[in-house]
């Protein structure tokens, strides 16, 4: 199928939308993202609750569901949600919604659920333009994040920091010294499937030398920020991959996806499923201060037991 590039003035309506999502707060003029070939897809994300041992109170359960970015525009089109159920959404910092379940009681032997389906319409997004006019961005506030260290990402660790040095010598534009940090990790960390398994640090990845795509993404991120190019993790369903920033020489800037397991994918992603998170060192009210890669999952319960089925699905392949 031939690409199809989106005029820039509808993508920049697109950007507009986000100001709700806390994208707004990013103090870089983003310009209109590059979109090729579009494609609408619809998942269910949920949960079903069971009291089988006994009645329960106060149960919370939250996850993450996909939300409007420059590349994804997204809709609720049906709602399955039994009485006495609650269903509220937050976002977290930017770069996560989270859905957020209630029920106030289960009665011993009741099943009750909470499930949405969202259209998501995204397009592969494609290179920028110019790309050899791209530069480092100064350090301001909004991009300080993504150039500090976090979970499973040591960018400031004198390992790192040694290598991002030693993979600079070879000099270039911006962008070429974000490719030879891709390149590097694509030809020096052997892919393993580790799916279910906590990922290993930055550190540990580089001394195993094999990891999977949030092992080696998380390694590019690091080697990134510790070369002074800010990067942040992206998670879809089943998947993660990275992206970059750079600015132009007009002083906008943009973030540059690339795919560091399975096809290579160097500043274009070539994906449909929908985005879940962007961004990482993430906090989310119940993490109590404490920092995540990738938001979990989470389900409490104030007394009893129940048995909860995590929904997260797509419905239409």
């Amino acid at each position: 199928m031939p690409v199809r590039i989106l005029p820039s003035a509808t993508v920049a309506v697109l950007l507009a939308l986000l100001a709700g999502t806390g994208q707004a707060q990013f103090q870089h003029t983003l310009p209109a993202a590059r979109l090729g070939e579009t494609a609408v897809q619809r998942w269910q994300f949920g949960f079903t609750f069971a009291a089988p041992a006994g009645p329960c109170r106060k149960i919370t359960a939250s996850q993450s569901v996909p939300m409007d970015w420059p590349e994804q525009t997204v809709r609720i089109v049906d709602q399955r949600v039994s009485p006495g159920v609650d269903i509220d959404y937050r976002v977290i910092e930017g770069a996560a919604k989270q859905m957020v379940v209630n029920v106030a009681s289960l009665a011993a032997g009741d099943t009750v659920e909470a499930l949405v389906t969202f259209e998501c319409r995204r397009g592969y997004l494609l290179e920028p333009e110019h790309r050899e006019q791209l530069a480092l961005p100064s350090r301001t506030a909004a991009l300080r994040r993504y150039l500090a260290p976090g979970p499973y990402v040591e960018s400031s660790h004198r390992t790192i920091r040694a290598l991002a040095a030693e993979i600079g010598k070879t000099g270039g534009t911006a962008w070429q010294r974000a490719e030879a940090i891709y390149d590097w990790v694509r030809e020096n960390i052997r892919f393993v499937d580790n799916q279910g398994q906590e990922p290993a640090d930055t550190l540990t990845t580089l001394q195993r030398r094999d990891g999977d795509c949030d092992e080696m993404s998380c390694l590019f991120i690091a080697l990134c920020r510790a070369s002074g190019i800010p990067a942040r993790i992206v998670q879809v369903p089943g998947h993660v991959y990275a992206e970059f920033y750079l600015d132009r020489t007009e002083g906008t800037g943009c973030w540059i996806p690339c795919q560091l397991s399975g096809t290579r994918a160097f500043g274009q992603m070539p994906e449909h499923r929908p985005v879940l998170q962007k961004g990482d060192n993430l906090s989310p009210p119940h993490g109590k201060r404490r920092k995540y890669l990738i938001l979990p999952q989470h389900v409490t319960a104030e007394s009893g037991a129940p048995t909860v089925q995590i929904v997260a699905r797509r419905l239409d392949g």
